[in-house]
């Protein structure tokens, strides 16, 4: 069985770019674990990293994007497009079964292994079970609030939280200021 861990949001307004997650890991329908850290920063507090998927592979992911950051000097997209590269090529990651979302102060990407570098349009995006949820609720208050991005991401995952039973009420959230 694989143990998954689930919902991540990314929030981008001109001020600024928020990431939350839950903390929920899951094995089946078993809470494996509530307080999960599922984003970190990386290269020097620069760019928000968070996943969603097969815990195993994502740690595995984080380490090659972190590697490709470096190799980058930091250029996101550039990092972004060779770690999907590798992950849809090379034999052993692509049998990896999670999603990357990554943003810095100027662009958010979701990564997949099949070679996909998404850029949202709005500065919203979702990955996880409760992606969906969160992504309509963060959407919503982007166009009918003030809200700065970090509250957005709080109040958008609370409602996934309260929808998706694979997410829980465990909110961590990482925050770059422009």
């Amino acid at each position: 069985m694989i143990i998954r861990s689930t919902t991540i949001l990314c929030v981008r307004k001109p001020n600024g770019v928020a990431m939350g997650c839950d903390g929920q890991v899951t094995v089946g329908t078993t809470i494996m674990k509530s307080n999960a850290k599922k984003l970190r920063k990386m290269h020097n507090n620069e760019v928000l990293a968070g996943f969603a998927g097969a815990t195993a592979d994502a740690f595995t992911l984080f380490e090659k994007f972190d590697a490709k950051l470096e190799e980058y000097r930091g250029n996101l997209t550039r990092a972004a497009v060779e770690l999907a590269k590798d992950w849809r090529t090379d034999r052993v990651l692509r049998r990896l079964e999670a999603l990357l979302t990554v943003a810095n102060r100027e662009h958010s990407f979701i990564i997949s292994g099949t070679g996909d570098v998404v850029e949202p349009e709005d500065g919203v995006m979702a990955i996880g079970s409760g992606g969906s949820y969160a992504l309509a609720a963060a959407r919503a208050l982007v166009a009918h609030t003030s809200l700065e991005p970090k509250h957005i991401v709080e109040h958008a995952m609370g409602i996934a939280a309260a929808i998706d039973i694979y997410t829980n009420q465990n909110i961590i959230i990482e925050e770059l200021t422009i």
